[in-house]
């Protein structure tokens, strides 16, 4: 056997060289066969999380969280304010890193698949589930590349001429291939849960898959597909396989790889994921003073918080809202009280508030802390905690949207209450929902909130938008937040904190100039 290690660039759709893979008449079986297929997904996990990724892209440009001005810094050259008020460029590191790590999950893909049709890796008893698999993988790096960008080229090829350049291919195209993709070889995916398909696309991932493409087909194609979404979240549901958790906290807990509410997660593991910002939280939200509390082995660097709109929008006995922020007085594992270490507040009690002055200036206790996942004693500044890419309690809201949508607002309510139940358990009642009040607006009070200024919006005037509010309050801190605003048309329309609309073409974000700059055959977004 030899190790090919292939490390030519097909196009300037990546900029470093692929994992190594072994071939040359290798059979692959068992966890040989786990970790060839496995390389193709490693690609989601540092678009996703590695710095200013797509997370970043998802959560910094929508309302519920900001990254201000703090006493040790974060203005960086100001790319978090362009993100928050919706000013990027072409060139902004966001823009360009789930451009590039996104495509090299494509071109993973491509890869594996090249050397398993070309005979270089041979898997004679489960070709063409593996393929199956594969395909469906890329297609939910394109989903990415369609939802962040829309107009990109497809490449489905690894084996291309020396200069190749790819087209560039309409939103409607990718969408397209992106459905066709999954529902040509979906059948053919492996029935199994957990074990060797936990992080992997078995079937009822697919389906979550194929729901989540569905849920925005109408952004991304302008033809609306509820019924196809219920459909796909019925395959899920009625498998029987997922339920949700007794308590929200499980599905974010250190060792969660348990959860019957994880449909696909991003494995991760502090001893074996070793990337410095595979999956800091912790580290990017909390303040130095913090250590702490946790007993953390690095010390934190203390940026993002959550908007005060966004937290005055919770119900105060919604459980969501003190398990998955962290406020109020700081002490150490010990009990001892935590002092402020930096700014104008630096001997003061770091105690976080739900006030934060403008993007441009805050101190220590400005803005309540990211707490969703469990930050384990002792752990590094990598977090343990899988990711959940699909969760059981995001199909039964996909079906509920879709439900609202169509009309069906009554049957929409019953599911939302569903959700619901576990997060009103010391007022049962509270979390029964009907279908009138689903056709209401959000009670988010939209408008500029900053340097002392206040202008009225509110969020009356949104369509559906107490689903809106729904799934912000579920699903905050999973990096999804600008995707649901873009389908309920407040993303561009409404003003938050220190942003105001700037343009709807900001739905989509500009092609990287430096993709332009190497392929002739690219356009920019209109806008840009």
């Amino acid at each position: 056997m030899v190790i090919l290690a292939v490390n030519q660039s097909c196009t300037k759709l990546k900029n470093e060289s692929y994992d190594s893979v072994i071939a040359d008449e290798f059979v692959a079986s068992g966890s040989d066969l786990t970790a060839l297929v496995g390389s193709a997904y490693v690609p989601w996990r540092h678009t996703m999380l590695l710095w200013n990724g797509v997370v970043r892209a998802q959560m910094l440009t929508a309302d519920q969280d900001v990254l201000p001005a703090r006493p040790n810094g974060w203005v960086d050259g100001g790319v978090y304010k362009r993100l928050h008020q919706h000013k990027w460029t072409s060139e902004d590191e966001v823009v360009q890193n789930c451009w590039n790590r996104t495509y090299v999950g494509v071109n993973s893909c491509n890869r594996i698949i090249y050397q398993i049709e070309s005979g270089s890796i041979d898997i004679p008893d489960l070709k063409e589930q593996v393929l199956a698999e594969l395909r469906i993988l890329r297609a939910s790096y394109y989903y990415l590349l369609c939802d962040l960008y829309g107009n990109v080229p497809i490449v489905t090829q690894f084996d291309v001429p020396d200069g190749y350049l790819p087209e560039q291919n309409t939103r409607q195209e990718v969408y397209d291939f992106i459905i066709s993709e999954i529902t040509s070889n979906i059948d053919k995916l492996s029935e199994t849960v957990g074990g060797e398909f936990y992080g992997r696309f078995n079937k009822l991932a697919a389906y979550s898959l194929l729901a989540k493409v569905y849920l925005n087909a109408e952004v991304y194609s302008g033809t609306s597909r509820w019924e196809e979404c219920i459909q796909a979240c019925d395959q899920v549901i009625n498998a029987g396989k997922h339920v949700l958790e007794a308590n929200q906290s499980d599905v974010f807990a250190t060792n969660n790889e348990n959860s019957k509410e994880i449909i696909m997660a991003l494995a991760f593991d502090e001893n074996y994921v070793s990337d410095w910002n595979a999956f800091d939280f912790h580290m990017y939200t909390l303040q130095p003073a913090n250590q702490a509390t946790y007993n953390f082995t690095a010390t934190p660097w203390g940026g993002v918080c959550v908007m005060p709109q966004y937290i005055n929008s919770f119900d105060p006995d919604d459980n969501r809202l003190a398990a998955n922020f962290i406020q109020g007085q700081q002490y150490s594992s010990t009990g001892v009280a935590l002092n402020c270490t930096m700014g104008a507040f630096a001997g003061r009690p770091l105690s976080y508030i739900n006030e934060v002055p403008s993007i441009d200036e805050s101190q220590e206790v400005h803005g309540l802390r990211w707490g969703k996942f469990e930050y384990a004693q002792g752990i590094t500044n990598r977090l343990s905690n899988d990711w959940p890419l699909f969760r059981y309690a995001d199909v039964l809201l996909m079906k509920a949207e879709s439900l609202l949508r169509s009309g069906r607002e009554n049957e929409a309510a019953a599911i939302v209450t569903q959700v619901r139940e576990r997060n009103f358990q010391s007022k049962p009642e509270k979390a029964i929902v009907t279908g009138p009040q689903l056709l209401m607006g959000s009670t988010y009070d939209y408008g500029r909130r900053d340097n002392g200024t206040s202008t009225q919006q509110g969020g009356a005037d949104i369509r559906y938008g107490r689903f809106l509010d729904e799934l912000s309050w579920e699903f905050t801190q999973e990096g999804r937040r600008r995707q649901d605003m873009i389908r309920f048309d407040v993303f561009t329309k409404k003003s938050w904190f220190s942003h105001d609309p700037n343009g709807d073409y900001r739905k989509l974000f500009p092609i990287p100039n430096s993709e332009l700059l190497t392929n002739s055959n690219l356009s920019q977004n209109p806008g840009y």
